[in-house]
């Protein structure tokens, strides 16, 4: 998947006192958190099915996909945009 992000030009002067790459900079940072927030839902995923007798999908993208089967989670923009797990409270 693609994603454009659009700086201006006084943007981009700051940012590139920052980085030497801001293509890539910006990248490791979506994939990071992106990263952080998968091993949270796979860990809620487990413990759901764990508890409920569940057979838990094999691999990390058909775990995430399970966890928005089950009800787990929601896109935050299904929500107002907020992060939105644990949903039930947990």
């Amino acid at each position: 998947m693609a994603i454009t992000i659009e700086v201006t030009e006084e943007e981009q002067l700051a940012l590139d006192t920052v980085t030497a790459d801001v293509k890539a900079h910006f990248t490791n940072a979506l994939q990071s958190r992106a990263k952080q927030a998968s091993e949270k839902i796979i860990s809620m995923l487990i413990s759901h099915c764990n508890s409920n007798d569940i057979a838990i999908a094999t691999g990390t993208l058909a775990q995430l996909k399970q966890a928005y089967e089950l009800k787990l989670i929601v896109k935050a923009s299904d929500v107002g945009g907020k992060p939105n797990f644990p949903i039930n409270g947990d």
